[in-house]
């Protein structure tokens, strides 16, 4: 466990606020004022300052931050491992964007029960930005995610390069032909919910092109990726996903790939954790097994 002063100091970090920090860990104000005091003290650096009345971590607070958001995540993962004693087997809690989660970890997850029956497994399946919050606080190991996300905060390792691409019906007008990207725009689009790294990536596609997915006739947002190739299959709409999670559809012609002029976009799924973690080690020897059985 960490010192009680570190969780007063991620805590501000994360509500940039004196008043809001106290009462959450239901202390006084000043006794948050003196544990930041204290550690601005013994480090002797200054952790924050202001800047527009907002409260802002200085450099050294930011790599503070770093390490001490390792020590919380590598504390809890101790905490388990002691209440696990009896368990033969480290658990293993992770956490996977959904395209990932749904379809690329399965037949890993069959191999490592078949091999493992006895290993505990606790796989999260969130978008990036709940994972990343979640790995934060130290309630997953690691990740594997889909999207983008700042490198510079965490340690990650290349898992696999995957093709980005737009499906439509197979009774659309745009199947087996050869399509613009800007003749799209008559379509209504149907995509995932804000935070996910499928959103992401095409948001990013959009605005690098100073485009925006208001340049289509219509827009959903749906947070269930089946309810999305289910319309976009009844000739609902089209999408922008990941190949991987529309495989077998695609296989089964029951979607069909747009062909669209220009537009071979590739990205990379992560394996992410903290830096500086205790457990690095042991986190290296998971990415080796599971990029090893990925198919």
């Amino acid at each position: 466990m960490i010192d009680y002063r570190l969780k007063t100091f991620l805590v501000l970090c994360k509500l940039g606020s004196y008043t809001k920090t106290a009462e959450l860990l239901h202390i006084t104000q000043p006794a948050v004022t003196q544990h930041i005091k204290y550690l601005e003290e013994f480090y002797n650096c200054k952790l924050f300052e202001y800047s527009n009345k907002n409260l802002i971590l200085t450099d050294t607070g930011k790599e503070l931050y770093s390490f001490a958001m390792s020590m919380h995540s590598s504390s809890e993962r101790i905490k388990l491992l002691i209440n696990n004693k009896n368990n033969q087997k480290k658990p293993i809690i992770f956490g996977a964007t959904l395209t990932i989660g749904e379809y690329v970890m399965p037949p890993i997850l069959e191999k490592l029960i078949l091999l493992h029956p006895d290993l505990h497994i606790t796989m999260n399946v969130q978008n990036t930005k709940t994972l990343l919050d979640k790995l934060n606080e130290g309630e997953i190991d690691f990740a594997l995610i889909e999207g983008n996300f700042n490198k510079s905060e965490y340690n990650h390792r290349l898992f696999s390069m995957e093709n980005f691409i737009g499906v439509c019906s197979n009774n659309s007008i745009y199947a087996n032909k050869a399509v613009i990207f800007d003749n799209l725009f008559s379509e209504r689009v149907i995509l995932r919910e804000y935070g996910s790294g499928t959103r992401d990536i095409f948001e990013h596609f959009m605005q690098e092109r100073n485009l925006s997915i208001d340049c289509f006739k219509n827009f959903i947002e749906l947070g269930n990726m089946n309810v999305i190739k289910y319309l976009v299959e009844k000739n609902l709409g089209i999408t922008f996903v990941y190949e991987e999670a529309v495989k077998k559809e695609l296989i089964n012609g029951q979607l069909c790939k747009i062909n669209i002029f220009n537009f071979n976009e590739t990205r990379e799924f992560n394996f992410v954790y903290h830096k500086n973690s205790l457990h690095e080690k042991e986190f290296l020897e998971w990415y080796d097994y599971l990029k090893l059985n990925h198919i």
